[in-house]
């Protein structure tokens, strides 16, 4: 069940910080944390990462459901299994999932404000939730490249 304890923590975060951005500042407005490098700015996004399908909120929302309930599925059927990287990733992709799910859901759009700029190029704005996602799906893959390679190694044991 600590899975849903991190899922939790994740979307007590994300929620935090959008309420604080979505009530302290003005859309638009920037706060400079490293110069130019790392900026805090009140931004709202009607689509998906990256600004992609804009106005597509019930869509978002029909496969947002499907995903946390897949995700709930899958915690239940491994949580008895050995190994603590794949319920890690899921857990922060269930938190930030249900984060985003509730800004569409409630307001038609998710706030962001993480912004990043390298030179000349920003990176796309985004929050706590996105981070969370990316990261746990990080550590999705990572557990699928350690599996891979521990079934490789015992099919070498297992020849010899």
């Amino acid at each position: 069940m600590w899975y849903y304890g991190i899922a939790l923590i994740v979307f007590l975060l994300d929620q935090g910080t959008k309420w604080i951005i979505a009530n302290r500042m003005e859309l638009h407005q920037e706060i400079s944390v490293i110069g130019d490098f790392f900026i805090i700015t009140s931004h709202r996004n009607r689509g998906a990462a990256f600004g992609i399908l804009q106005e597509q909120r019930w869509f978002f929302i029909v496969v947002t459901i499907v995903v946390v309930a897949g995700l709930v599925w899958y915690l239940q059927k491994i949580r008895r299994e050995p190994g603590r990287i794949l319920p890690f990733g899921l857990a922060l992709i269930l938190g930030g999932a249900v984060g985003n799910f509730l800004d569409r859901l409630l307001f038609g759009e998710v706030v962001d404000f993480l912004m990043f700029n390298f030179g000349s190029y920003t990176f796309p704005i985004f929050n706590v939730a996105d981070s969370a996602i990316c990261i746990g799906v990080g550590f999705v893959l990572l557990d699928t490249i350690l599996s891979i390679r521990n079934e490789k190694l015992s099919e070498q044991q297992e020849g010899k």
